[in-house]
């Protein structure tokens, strides 16, 4: 059985860099389960899956990298490692997730993804993996950091413009995701992890030590 290592967290925790790294020094996958999100919201954007009255979930054709080291999005034939950072895609992202009926697939389809994915262990980040894609999970940690310091990494390589706007999101998105499922709180057997004052390789050791 391929273990999981389930990570939550808000937007700028440091969250996927730091699973990636784990990964890695783990030599297990790694699975961003976001960018599920992302791409079906990319893919009622173009037309691709019909949006009314809720997703076609059924036109939804999902493929993504479980390799660290060589990432990539696809719906259908069509590469969408890019577009679905694309602003556009991020200010509609929330409203996609809000959907249970889409928050089920996207459950039961990162437990397919892991399973299926042959791998000696997979790291999966997200929202809600400690509490609802993988409960069992042998290790559960929620990785955070204050608001200051989390907007302050995401906006580092901005300009002002850019950063404010990146904040506005960033904010937005936090706020419109904790009404569908708590990411700030650990769950009990839930382990906490405050980056606030740690360096990337802090972060990352800080987990593995965790890990084991």
């Amino acid at each position: 059985m391929t273990r999981i290592i389930a990570i939550d967290g808000p937007a700028g925790s440091g969250k996927s860099s730091v699973s990636k790294q784990v990964a890695r020094e783990l030599g297990f996958g790694y699975l961003d389960t976001g960018a599920a999100y992302r791409a079906l919201a990319w893919a009622i954007a173009e037309g691709v899956v019909a949006a009314q009255p809720t997703p076609n979930l059924h036109q939804f054709h999902y493929s993504i990298s479980l390799n660290p080291d060589s990432f990539w999005v696809k719906v259908g034939d069509i590469d969408v490692t890019s577009a679905i950072r694309e602003p556009r895609i991020a200010e509609a992202v929330s409203s996609v997730a809000s959907v249970p009926q889409v928050r089920e697939f996207m459950k039961n389809l990162t437990r397919e993804l892991v399973s299926g994915s042959g791998l000696p262990g997979v790291v999966v980040e997200g929202r809600d993996i400690t509490t609802v894609v993988a409960p069992d999970a042998e290790n559960r940690i929620l990785l955070t950091a204050s608001e200051e310091v989390r907007l302050k990494r995401r906006s580092a390589e901005l300009t002002p413009a850019q950063a404010a706007e990146v904040s506005k999101q960033v904010s937005d998105r936090d706020k419109s995701d904790a009404k569908v499922v708590d990411f700030m709180t650990p769950a009990p057997g839930v382990v906490l992890v405050d980056t606030s004052d740690l360096n990337f390789e802090q972060s990352v050791s800080a987990v593995l030590a965790l890990v084991g």
